[in-house]
């Protein structure tokens, strides 16, 4: 066989990007145009023989890359709290790595952007501040969950209003109806956020949890008893 028909280097040689200077493992080796091309590292740009040199052949200076591996506990739309914070719930917008490199140590910081729900407030934390709440697929059931316990008062502002305004006794018994139902919407609604918040407290012991299970089982109380039957 023709020597020009075999290539100078084969998978896993280390070689030098002359160009650069830095070190790499040839991953594959392709045939184009009649010449030998080689891939370095898995890269997407291929590189002539004329352009690499095995490592144990090359006299020039190596430049050494650093490879690492970093692990991310949380990703974009997670819903987080943030310590110092109290109750308040952040979704994760962004996040970058910071690396720092010093002659006796090194470590690499994760901060993540955030923004708050209730206003959109933005703010920066590290990891070791942020608790995970829900994950970015169930972020938004949980928030439209949470959102239904401030609609309670709006809602029964309302019920009341239709009450006032009913004249005939047929469209009184039609409401009265709709009422019920809604009354056993509501009361479905808040067991459901207490419930909730009740698994909030139980993995993190906040008080301002429980303050809220409190609220939520007083605003049960009070639709359950508005005609002395109770619906749950």
């Amino acid at each position: 066989m023709n020597r020009r028909n075999i290539p100078k280097y084969k998978v896993g040689d280390t070689v030098v990007i002359t160009m650069y200077g830095t070190v790499g493992k040839i991953t594959d080796v392709k045939l184009l145009d009649g010449n030998y091309v080689y891939e370095v590292n898995k890269s997407d740009g291929l590189f002539v023989e004329s352009g690499l040199q095995l490592l144990s052949e090359y006299e020039g200076e190596v430049v050494e890359h650093e490879h690492i591996d970093i692990e991310y506990k949380f990703f974009f739309g997670d819903l987080v709290q943030v310590a110092g914070y109290g109750a308040d719930l952040f979704k994760i917008v962004g996040f970058r790595t910071e690396i720092w490199r010093y002659k006796e140590d090194a470590w690499e910081d994760v901060i993540y952007e955030l923004s708050r729900i209730s206003d959109g407030e933005w703010l920066e934390a590290g990891e070791e501040e942020m608790t995970l709440v829900a994950d970015a697929e169930s972020a938004d059931t949980f928030i439209q969950k949470l959102g239904l316990l401030y609609l309670v008062n709006s809602e029964e502002k309302q019920q009341v209003a239709v009450s006032k305004t009913q004249n005939l006794v047929r469209k009184a018994e039609l409401d009265a109806i709709e009422r019920k139902k809604e009354k056993k919407q509501l009361i479905d609604n808040l067991l459901d956020i207490y419930n909730d918040y009740k698994i909030l407290f139980t993995i993190f012991h906040d008080q301002e949890y429980f303050q809220v299970m409190r609220v939520i089982l007083r605003k049960l109380k009070s639709v359950v008893n508005e005609d002395g039957k109770s619906h749950v």
